[in-house]
């Protein structure tokens, strides 16, 4: 059984990751340190919220791609 600290590890761990992606593609594109911090910061905010809800919905709902023993 997984357990939703499983989940919430996954989601925090991604968000780093995703968010300094974020930061760096906006920095980069903009020329601009403070609007890739900006974008980071919404982003890092807004997410883990979703992808949790996400994560927790595919879990316990959406039986697609498991093995039915």
């Amino acid at each position: 059984m997984v357990k939703a600290k499983r989940h919430f590890a996954k989601t925090i761990s991604y968000r780093i990751l995703s968010s300094s992606f974020g930061f760096l593609t906006m920095w980069y594109l903009t020329g601009d340190f403070r609007i890739g911090a900006a974008f980071s910061v919404v982003e890092m905010v807004i997410k883990p919220i979703i992808y949790f809800a996400h994560e927790r919905i595919w879990y316990r709902y959406i039986k697609y791609g498991l093995n039915n023993k």
